[in-house]
C-alpha cells in the first residue's frame, strides 16, 4: 500500500512524523460539573495524527478514563506533567508542548 499524501510505502511513510514536529500543543487543567477535574489536550491536528489511538495510549499509561470530542482529548484527573512526558515519548517535540 502507498500513502496518498507522501507517495511512499506505508512502512516508510513520514507524514505523521512531520505532523508531530509542526504543531502547537496546549495541555490545560479545568474543573467540570459535579466537581470533576479533567486534563484537556488541544492543538493536535486530527487529520494528520490518529487522536483516538493516541487517546487509548494515554488512558492506558495513565490508568484513567477519558474521551475524544471536538478535536480535544479529555482525561479524568490532573495528569499535565505525565501527559507531556508521554507525548514526548510518542515523538512530539518538547518545545511545542505548553502546559498551563
Amino acid at each position: 500500500m502507498v500513502c496518498p499524501k507522501c507517495g511512499l510505502p506505508e512502512e516508510l511513510c513520514v507524514c505523521e512524523v512531520i505532523a508531530k514536529e509542526v504543531q502547537k500543543i496546549k495541555i490545560t487543567f479545568t474543573q467540570k460539573r459535579y466537581g470533576k477535574y479533567v486534563t484537556i489536550i488541544r492543538g493536535i491536528d486530527p487529520k494528520k495524527i490518529d487522536l483516538k489511538e493516541l487517546m487509548r495510549k494515554l488512558k492506558s499509561k495513565l490508568a484513567c478514563g477519558g474521551t475524544y470530542k471536538n478535536g480535544e482529548i479529555e482525561l479524568q484527573g490532573d495528569h499535565r506533567e505525565r501527559v507531556k512526558k508521554i507525548l514526548i515519548e510518542e515523538g512530539f517535540q518538547k518545545d511545542i508542548i505548553e502546559v498551563a
